[in-house]
């Protein structure tokens, strides 16, 4: 098993938490912990996970909320282990955006077949689609649904001012001016139009700032903007 798969288990029962922990580092995972929802949610955070094994019933923030935020802006794999047996549970688990369903009581070399289908799928998935998402800082930029998400808020941006972040994200070192910009986002050569640019950016910056404190675009003076490291 390849020991780069990062697993977060999401389960306030010690016994059964420790046990999906233990088993799963045996075959090789990287396993992390988590005893409540709230607690969950700040891995998430801060971490990147190849798959989540969730309870529904937690402490805190429930498991169905967390697959809804999960779901603004993550794809990877998220398998529900949960004492509800009731068939509109499961439904509803997977219409949010779970991707398996195990319950209560579990046999162990089901749920490490049913890691290893996940895995599996969403490798194959990441490599179809990886240059598909931009990331800096709080933004998540989604090239194939032309989304943006900042603190897993989506910020609603015009074609302009999404093409305009899009290259930015793009080059994150590169200084580009006003006439690059206008050239590549308008596909148009620049006729000294600055205002046209500067109207554009300005609204950008105003849309991320609602979402964000952080500044993301600088401008390099007497030269044009930059995306903000």
């Amino acid at each position: 098993m390849q020991e780069s798969f990062n697993i977060l288990v999401v389960e306030d029962d010690l016994d059964i938490n420790g046990l999906l922990c233990n088993i799963l580092k045996r075959n090789g995972y990287n396993v992390r912990a988590a005893y409540s929802g709230t607690e969950a949610k700040m891995c998430m955070e801060y971490y990147d996970y190849d798959l989540v094994l969730l309870d529904l019933m937690l402490p805190g923030i429930d498991g169905e909320s967390i697959i809804d935020r999960v779901r603004q802006d993550k794809f990877m794999p998220i398998i529900v282990i949960s004492a509800k047996t009731d068939s509109e549970e499961k439904i509803n688990a997977l219409k949010l955006g779970a991707d398996d369903y195990i319950t209560k009581p579990f046999n162990i070399n089901e749920v490490l077949a049913r890691v290893e289908v996940q895995l599996r799928r969403y490798t194959k998935f990441s490599l179809n689609h990886e240059n598909d998402k931009l990331c800096h800082k709080n933004i998540r930029l989604n090239k194939d649904s032309r989304q943006v998400f900042i603190n897993n808020e989506e910020a609603f941006l015009t074609l302009r001012e999404f093409s305009i972040l899009e290259l930015l994200m793009s080059n994150k070192n590169r200084v580009f001016t006003r006439e690059n910009l206008f050239e590549s986002i308008w596909e148009n050569e620049f006729i000294g139009d600055y205002n046209t640019v500067n109207v554009h950016v300005s609204n950008l910056r105003s849309k991320l700032a609602k979402l964000d404190k952080e500044e993301y675009i600088q401008t390099v003076w007497g030269i044009g903007f930059k995306l903000k490291g």
